[in-house]
């Protein structure tokens, strides 16, 4: 599609650097390093540390010296991996929470200026009209082209009721587009839901934070309320970056047969060697009580459909394909973003920690999702017309420095394969259909790939993308909504994922 991103941040999500991530949390590193310490490359650093100090043409202040060495050595890993300074982690935690500071734009970085992937719901910046694919050409007096996207970002955070001027780049309008917005502290509703016809409901998930599984159950219940006999629930994971592993986790169990396995994860240290189950210890903590425990008996047998598009990454990834393995849900729409590896946030003193890659996370069937994504039962794109910016969005595989897919060296038996976009879909022809279309509204009467999935429900035909998945998966899928029975728990060892 010739559209690139090199790194990918959310602009106002903390550091929650790329597309989606699922957090697990831990203290400092626990163990002693047992291997020597390279004494050569180590004299080295000293050495350029000292070169710099002596002859570097202006003074330069020792902690922000090794601030930026520890900095550049997390962030030569992968993507997702970094260090947080004293802002970032408060940032961080408080987006755990659901509240944060800034413009909320998830943005990469394309020919040297930082592009709009997607405003975030109810934000500030998509209140102010910024759409995806923007391209962000100055802020404030400074100009974009060729400043490092942490550098950007850094400059559209800021404290709350604080203005700050976008100039941007669309394509389609011949002159820059300038827009003054104010920076909000957003506290985030991470679980929307309605009834959007008799007997059919739509539950969206924005982003998994600490408190959405009890969000989701009390949202779950207000709609049995308010209709004791759902025939068809649709579970809207579409532009879901992520968050934390328990949402997933308790997300998941809410459908699912009790002490199901949700996902596994396996990494270099034993406690990274995991399986995460559908119980309260794993989503819920140590305190409190279950917030599933009073959901009506009627959800875990429930016709389900998922919708998932590019943006739909990390958590919301381990949601959708615990769901699609027990064959419990009929996952709708576009391949998702990829990414399959776990976080950890190890603090390193009260107020600063690293954000490291430590596993990799597996379906229940042992299915890796790294750079390669869930690819949908049933391909159906965003419009009647096509797949409109999301297929020109980032994807996993696309980012430096990714960490690969270990299953992809070997064929893996009934494994689906990633679906590749048709190539005559071009750029223009993508700039033509968005040019005078009103922005989507996710669950409004005009959602096409929610009125697909009514149609699934009532076993009308079902409109696919011309980008179709295998042949054994579109004829699974095809089956009507009734027929999806929820399997047996299936058990994986967790240290052969």
């Amino acid at each position: 599609m010739g559209v690139k991103a090199k790194s990918i941040g959310l602009i106002g999500l903390g550091m929650l650097a790329g597309v989606g991530v699922s957090l697990q949390f831990s203290a400092i590193a626990q163990k002693v390093v047992a291997a020597p310490l390279p004494l050569e490359e180590l004299r080295q650093l000293s050495d350029v540390f000292g070169l710099i100090k002596s002859d570097y043409v202006e003074t330069v202040d020792d902690k922000k010296l090794l601030t930026e060495a520890i900095s550049g050595m997390v962030a030569s890993l992968d993507p997702h991996s970094v260090y947080l300074d004293k802002k970032a982690f408060k940032e961080m935690r408080d987006s755990m929470q659901g509240k944060f500071v800034g413009l909320g734009i998830e943005v990469g970085m394309e020919d040297g200026y930082v592009k709009v992937v997607a405003p975030i719901e109810d934000s500030p910046a998509a209140k102010a009209g910024i759409r995806a694919g923007d391209l962000i050409t100055r802020i404030d007096d400074t100009p974009m082209k060729g400043l490092p996207i942490e550098d950007a970002i850094k400059k559209m955070r800021g404290e709350p009721h604080s203005k700050i001027t976008l100039t941007i780049a669309r394509k389609g309008e011949a002159a820059p587009l300038v827009f003054a917005i104010m920076r909000e502290e957003i506290r985030v509703q991470s679980v929307k839901g309605k009834m959007i016809e008799p007997g059919y409901a739509w539950l969206r998930i924005s982003q998994f934070q600490e408190p959405t599984v009890e969000d989701m159950a009390k949202k779950i219940s207000a709609l049995y309320l308010q209709d004791p006999h759902i025939k068809g629930l649709v579970l809207d994971l579409r532009n879901d970056p992520g968050g934390v592993v328990p949402g997933a986790i308790g997300v998941s169990a809410a459908f699912l047969p009790k002490d199901a396995v949700i996902v596994s994860t396996n990494g270099q240290l034993a406690s990274s060697k995991e399986t995460f189950y559908g119980r309260r210890e794993f989503y819920a903590g140590a305190k409190g009580g279950d917030p599933l425990a009073a959901l009506p008996a009627a959800l875990k047998d429930v016709p389900m459909v998922v919708l998932v598009n590019t943006g739909s990454a990390s958590a919301s990834e381990i949601v959708a394909g615990a769901l699609q393995d027990y064959k419990r849900a009929t996952i709708l729409g576009t391949q998702t973003f990829g990414k399959g590896s776990v976080q950890t946030l190890r603090q390193l003193t009260a107020d600063t920690a690293v954000k490291l890659t430590t596993a990799r996370y597996y379906t229940p069937h042992g299915r890796s999702i790294q750079a390669r994504g869930i690819v949908p039962d049933l391909m159906v794109d965003e419009t009647p017309d096509g797949d409109g910016w999301n297929s020109l969005r980032v994807r996993e595989s696309d980012l430096q420095k990714h960490l690969g897919n270990e299953q992809d060296k070997a064929a893996v038996a009934g494994a689906p394969v990633p679906a590749k976009r048709d190539e005559l879909e071009t750029e223009q022809r993508v700039i033509a259909m968005e040019k005078n279309r009103k922005p989507l509204e996710y669950g409004g009467k005009d959602d096409f790939q929610l009125i697909q999935a009514l149609n699934h429900f009532k076993g009308l035909p079902v409109k696919l993308s011309k980008v179709e998945a295998t042949p054994a998966k579109s004829a699974e899928a095809a089956k009507p909504a009734a027929a999806t029975e929820p399997k047996p728990d299936l058990k994986i060892d967790d240290k052969k994922p």
